[in-house]
């Protein structure tokens, strides 16, 4: 879905709102950052936050809130509304998915630290688990799309093609899986550029290798696993809570 305040329209002025070009910035720094590692996905994450709060204040915005109240934009809000709640459900899908899986790595350093209990079995439970979440995220990346739709609510559809890419290489991250999805098409969306694809080493799969051989397994490792899935969760409820006042903002709008 594609406010513009570059379009030619009568509900818009001919400059940019001061809020809106700081909007623009932020999705510039957002695209701009695409190197796949823990800490460049967690930056990812708090820029998201940063420019949800934005677009927070964007639709408080007297303009703003005419263009989403307008007849003709009825459809465009609509499909936003529906694209925040989806952003959501992907939160919740990342944060239960990582919840369990570190649930599953404290277990494990649990047994490691007392040198006794069922370690083979935590360690097939935890490889098991890490099977069943690779195919769901493979489902549900092949269900990220962004919808190019309507002029009148650009930067907000911008907003949206930035926040599905960041899930698509979390998505992929998480997976070890080859990243060459959603950042692609927001090139297409935000001038053109290329975008390569890398087959993914990080923590997950560091620790998938060595659980294959108990014997490689470093406790370390683990511990940087555990650290890195914290920090993706911290990075994800604090998006989460910026989503929800973002789309209560739009609510409040509609019902004024």
């Amino acid at each position: 879905m594609a406010v513009s305040f570059h379009v030619r329209s009568n509900s818009f002025p001919s400059r940019p709102h001061p809020q809106a070009a700081h909007v623009v910035e932020q999705l510039a720094r957002l695209r701009s950052s695409e190197e796949a590692s823990s800490s460049s996905i967690c930056q990812r994450l708090d820029n998201l936050q940063e420019l949800h709060e934005s677009l927070d204040k964007l639709i408080l915005l007297p303009v703003t809130q005419q263009a989403l109240t307008q007849e003709q934009n009825k459809k465009a809000v609509e499909q936003l509304l529906d694209e925040s709640l989806r952003i959501l459900d992907l939160c919740n899908v990342s944060k239960d998915a990582l919840s369990q899986m570190k649930e599953g790595l404290m277990e494990i350093q649990s047994i490691l630290r007392r040198k006794r209990g069922d370690l083979s079995g935590e360690v097939k439970k935890y490889l098991s688990s890490r099977k069943s979440f690779k195919k769901s995220f493979q489902k549900v990346q092949k269900s990220l799309k962004v919808s190019q739709e309507g002029e009148s609510l650009a930067v907000f559809g911008k907003a949206e093609a930035v926040t599905i890419a960041l899930f698509d290489s979390l998505f992929s991250y998480m997976s070890g899986s080859k990243t060459c999805g959603k950042w692609s098409l927001v090139s297409k969306i935000m001038n053109k550029r290329k975008v390569s694809c890398q087959e993914e080493s990080n923590e997950f799969t560091r620790i998938d290798s060595e659980f294959q051989s108990e014997e490689t397994l470093k406790m370390e490792d683990v511990q940087i696993l555990e650290s890195c899935i914290q920090d993706f969760e911290d990075g994800l409820e604090s998006l989460s809570k910026s989503l929800i006042k973002y789309r209560v903002s739009i609510l409040n709008t509609l019902g004024h």
